[in-house]
This record gives C-alpha cells, sequence and structure tokens, in this order.
C-alpha cells in the first residue's frame, strides 16, 4: 500500500537488459532474449502472491523492428515458444491474456497463435497479464485521439477512453530495469501520475523477490497526483 492506504493494483515493467546480460557473459544476445523469457514465466507465476490485477510488459515496441532482422525473427520465435509452452499454465491459473499495440503487423503464424492464446484465456477472472507487442505510445495516442475524434469531442476523458489499456485498472507503478532512467516510449499517457521505480539488475535476473522490493518502495512513497 501506499502512504495513503491505497495498494498497487496495475504494474507495469519495461524489461531492459537482456543484451547487456549476454555480453556480460560473452554468450550470443539470442540467449539473453531467452533468459530474459524465463524471467517473464517466473514473475507470471508469482503474480498471483502479489495479489496484482494488472501486470503489463513491454515486449516488443514500434521501435524494435528496426533491430536485425536475425534478432526480430530470434524474438518472434521466442515469443512462439513462450505461448506454445506456458498457455495451459497460465489458462489453469486463471490469468488472462491481453495484447496491447498492433501485433496484427507480425507473421500470420504468430497473429494465429496470439489470437488462439487471447480466446483460450478469456473467461479467466485472475491477474491480466497484459503484453506490448508492436506497441508505441506515440501511435497509442494518435490512434485514441483518432477514434474519439470520430465520436466527437476531443478531452482527456474521451482520449483515455480510446487507449489500449482502457479497460485495465490505473497505472501505479511502472518498474524499469538495467539502470536506465527512461520511459522509451512505453505508456507515456498512463504513466502521468504513477510511481517510477529504476534498478540496476538486469532482466534477465530480475525476480519475484526484486517485484517484492519494487512494491515495498510503493508503498512507502505519498501518492498527490498533482496537490500539495
Amino acid at each position: 500500500m501506499g502512504e495513503d492506504g491505497t495498494k498497487a493494483r496495475h504494474v507495469a515493467i519495461i524489461m531492459d537488459g537482456n543484451g547487456r546480460w549476454a555480453k556480460k557473459r560473452h554468450l550470443p544476445r539470442a540467449l539473453g532474449h531467452q533468459r530474459g523469457v524465463e524471467a517473464v514465466r517466473r514473475l507470471v507465476r508469482g503474480a498471483r502472491d502479489f495479489e496484482l490485477e494488472a501486470l503489463t510488459i513491454y515486449a516488443f515496441s514500434t521501435e524494435n523492428w528496426r533491430r536485425p532482422d536475425e534478432e526480430v525473427s530470434d524474438l518472434m520465435a521466442l515469443m512462439k515458444r513462450f505461448i506454445l509452452s506456458d498457455l495451459d499454465e497460465m489458462a489453469e491459473n486463471g490469468i488472462r491474456l491481453k495484447i496491447i499495440g498492433d501485433y496484427k503487423a507480425f507473421r500470420p503464424d504468430v497473429v494465429e497463435l496470439i489470437e488462439g492464446a487471447l480466446s483460450r484465456t478469456a473467461a479467466n477472472t485472475g491477474t491480466i497479464l497484459a503484453v506490448a507487442l508492436n506497441y508505441g505510445a506515440h501511435d497509442e495516442i494518435a490512434r485514441a485521439a483518432t477514434k474519439a475524434a470520430a465520436k466527437g469531442a476531443i478531452t482527456p476523458e474521451t482520449i483515455a477512453a480510446e487507449l489500449d489499456t482502457a479497460d485495465l485498472p490505473p497505472l501505479d507503478l511502472l518498474i524499469r530495469t538495467s539502470g536506465e532512467e527512461r520511459l522509451s516510449n512505453f505508456l507515456l499517457w498512463q504513466a502521468a501520475y504513477c510511481e517510477l521505480y529504476f534498478t540496476e539488475t538486469l532482466w534477465p535476473d530480475f525476480t519475484a523477490d526484486h517485484l517484492a522490493q519494487a512494491l515495498e518502495s510503493f508503498t512507502r512513497r505519498e501518492r498527490r497526483y498533482g496537490g500539495r
């Protein structure tokens, strides 16, 4: 809980440091991404213990297309393996998968797997795992504003209602790993009054204990939302 008695309902994570983790160990970058997926798996398994309503992770940004073709291909393959290997467990544990961003820009086989996973978990009532795929906040806000304008007046409320996260609780805490201290076009609208937490830990090394530390930090903060 924060000092005002509120508890974190929605946590988002910028999962940074896979490449640096591999480089430090003189390992292929692809192996760093593989270990990063294992960190996601650990965190999803522990999500219920923290009683989070929503966990949003930044998996593939609109800017990631600029990476070498081989790396993009490796990331797509990892995504497919994660869905195929973990979907049963997520479904059994009541986790509902949600995608933010334009995932339909991926290869048809990846889109088919994603849509199957969304359908399989749609009725679940546990933690929502929101995965940002082909996501960028600038793009999201532009899309939301366009939809709002088509319906009438553009106001903060009408834009918010069209965001990819409109059905999620307000963002409480945003975590970034690897020591970088920037938002990198992630949830810019949603982060307006959330708490920020930066850690030197590289993403493949991030565990439920690190999440617990971040949530503990959240409990010591006073959220003022622009007030005194």
